[in-house]
């Protein structure tokens, strides 16, 4: 008999526990089907870990995602956090813990469903056959540099963070974006700001040094203010992007826009530790608890955990059919179109999308 695959859960705040508990019923669903035993424990973090343990990061929830197989995080950030002290923030809870999983790569898939097209703000024919992959540094960059601070009062109040790359930290991640491009089509663009920071320069550097290592691959350097363009004009001409820190949070959420909806996008963390999978879009509290919440990322996000951490292809690609089905039926969440008389709700969404599954794995 397989042994049990351990999956930490961590609903976190606003929608976060709706959309958690959507990914875990066609996680169950599909494992289910495949004959994989799959095993569940629920953890804090965020403002939920604040309320329940005075952290946002609880011990508990360290512990547990440390000795799980994979974790999966719904969403934090609640409007109670703000003004607090920023080790208390629900954000915080989140880069530590990437921190101390060793988590250094982001993949953000933007894969347009053809049936959700006309979805995007962009023309049908602008984003059609959209199929590309964000590469984002998470380690680094300004999100952990040191010294960090906010001080003075009045006019004299003044704040520095600190933007600090070294090589090894961008051969880590250029590395695993090179061998997705060599399994892709074969093309990468690193982008950067290379016109400006040093931190840019250096990562050009590096960048041209692992590439001597994939001379398969087809790569070139963009500026980050054309590339945001570029992501807008021409989407289709992106293969793989490589990017650091800030730039790939940005870009990750215009990539979004692209597709229609936050409510799209899954993501996937990886590096030393326990991988962490959760999607795109924030907690959303103006949403919670009303079962409105689009749970297709969340979704998506489990079909990323099924692969890159449980190794069960078959399983994610059995998952992404079965939300390109149900779209191509015609059913919508409210963020993509839906009106007050036809969208349906989370669970709605999660029944059909699980009613999919059961049925395409009964007839294979």
């Amino acid at each position: 008999m397989s042994r049990t695959h351990r999956i930490a859960l961590l609903p976190g705040d606003g929608v976060g526990p709706e959309v958690t508990l959507a990914a875990r019923r066609v996680m169950e669903t599909a494992a289910a089907n495949l004959d994989v035993e799959l095993s569940f424990d629920e953890y804090a973090i965020g403002w939920a870990g604040v309320l329940e343990m005075g952290h946002p990061l609880p011990e508990a929830t360290l512990q547990g995602a440390h000795a799980a197989d994979a974790v999966f995080l719904g969403a934090v950030g609640d409007p109670a956090a703000e003004g607090v002290d920023p080790e208390r923030r629900p954000e915080a809870g989140l880069l530590a813990l990437r921190a101390a999983l060793g988590l250094y790569t982001n993949l953000r898939p933007l894969k347009v469903i053809s049936a959700l097209a006309d979805t995007s703000p962009l023309r049908r024919e602008r984003v059609e056959g959209v199929d590309l992959m964000i590469v984002r540094e998470l380690a680094g960059g300004l999100y952990y540099g040191q010294p960090r601070e906010l001080t003075g009062t009045g006019e004299a109040r003044a704040a520095l963070n600190t933007l600090r790359y070294d090589a090894s930290e961008v051969t880590r991640v250029a590395e695993v974006a090179f061998q997705l491009a060599v399994a892709r089509r074969g093309q990468l663009v690193s982008i950067d700001k290379a016109n400006v920071l040093e931190t840019s320069r250096l990562w050009r550097q590096v960048v041209d040094e692992v590439a001597l290592g994939h001379p398969g691959v087809e790569y070139g350097h963009m500026l980050v203010d054309r590339a945001a363009m570029e992501l807008v004009l021409r989407p289709g001409q992106f293969d793989v992007i490589l990017t650091e820190n800030l730039f790939g949070d940005i870009l990750s959420d215009e990539a979004a826009g692209v597709a229609g909806s936050l409510g799209l996008l899954p993501s996937a963390s990886l590096g030393t530790g326990t991988p962490l999978f959760e999607p795109v879009h924030g907690s959303a509290p103006d949403l919670a608890g009303q079962g409105l919440a689009n749970p297709t990322a969340a979704i998506l996000s489990a079909a990323m955990l099924m692969e890159h951490a449980l190794n069960l292809p078959a399983a994610a690609r059995a998952i992404e059919e079965a939300v390109d089905a149900i779209f191509a039926a015609g059913t919508r969440t409210g963020d993509l179109g839906g009106d007050a008389g036809t969208a349906v709700g989370t669970e709605a969404f999660t029944d059909a999308v699980v009613a999919r599954l059961v049925g395409s794995f009964s007839s294979a």
